[in-house]
């Protein structure tokens, strides 16, 4: 007898825990759509922008512009970490930390700005070098204007010879990818690539090359966080959302193999409960 309530308490679990997992997953999948919505759209503008800026600044004085320059030598590598304020989402934020750590080995070196608690959480871990949080203001694009700020005032500084994004970049609603994205400083983007990787435009610019680079500079930077974070909230509910349809499916699978023990005792329980009658009778006769 006890044998069958506790499998009723642990169907019963089942059967509620499922039901979670299952409103959690609808809840993912809604806001997955505007996410992946807004990541795909703005995708092609980021990556033009970025290609463009690196065409015009190849074009100009490096002098022009401080950040053209190579900049600091001496300075820090600046990562800006952007993951995911909450969990249930698989190995998400798990393999992106693992790449973050392959990727920069030289741990004394490195400063990190961080958006997204999970993120503070590693970095706080692993003893690196928190500079700044920005995982408290919801959206996290709302941080891009005061974040772009530090990074320009750090690079100009001298502080930081490189910056660095470090994200989930969104795939497909199956597949999210950690990736490493440097931008800054910008001579060194459009130096280190092959040129045959670089496609060959020809611009037609007015007032001048300068003027515009002037203007598409802090937009520039902006730009490229703001698609990160974009990528990244789309990674993060379309990674709920299958962590959620796992979650539901093993629960059903669990509640499956438990209705089936419940049954096998029930009726072990009822032969014997038959038995125990028979006997009784043939004892009376």
């Amino acid at each position: 007898m006890a044998n069958i309530k506790l499998i009723k308490r642990r169907i019963k679990s089942a059967q509620n825990i499922a039901q979670i997992t299952r409103a959690m997953e609808m809840v993912a999948a809604s806001k997955m759509k505007k996410a992946q919505e807004v990541a795909l759209l703005g995708k092609p503008y980021a990556d033009k922008i970025y290609q463009v800026t690196r065409e015009l600044a190849a074009r100009t004085s490096k002098q022009y512009h401080p950040l053209l320059s190579e900049g600091n030598k001496n300075g820090k590598i600046l990562i800006i970490l952007i993951s995911t304020n909450k969990g249930l989402c698989g190995a998400l934020n798990t393999n992106l930390f693992r790449f973050v750590s392959n990727s920069f080995s030289v741990s004394g070196a490195l400063d990190f700005i961080n958006v997204g608690k999970k993120g503070q959480n590693f970095i706080v871990k692993t003893g690196k070098k928190l500079i700044a949080d920005f995982s408290d203001k919801v959206p996290f694009d709302e941080n891009v204007p005061a974040l772009t700020q530090l990074i320009v005032d750090g690079f100009i500084q001298g502080t930081y010879k490189e910056v660095h994004l470090c994200f989930n970049s969104f795939i497909n609603a199956l597949k999210q990818m950690p990736t490493k994205k440097m931008i800054l400083p910008i001579s060194v983007l459009t130096s280190n690539e092959e040129v045959s990787t670089i496609p060959k435009y020809e611009f037609i610019i007015e007032p001048s090359v300068d003027d515009v680079l002037e203007y598409l500079l802090p937009h520039y930077l902006e730009n490229q966080i703001r698609s990160a974070i974009y990528e990244a909230e789309a990674s993060e509910h379309s990674a709920r959302m299958i962590a959620m349809r796992n979650a539901t499916d093993a629960a059903a699978d669990l509640l499956d193999e438990l209705t089936l023990v419940f049954n096998k005792i029930r009726q072990e329980k009822i032969t014997y409960e038959i038995a125990d009658m028979v006997t009784a009778r043939l004892a009376v006769e």
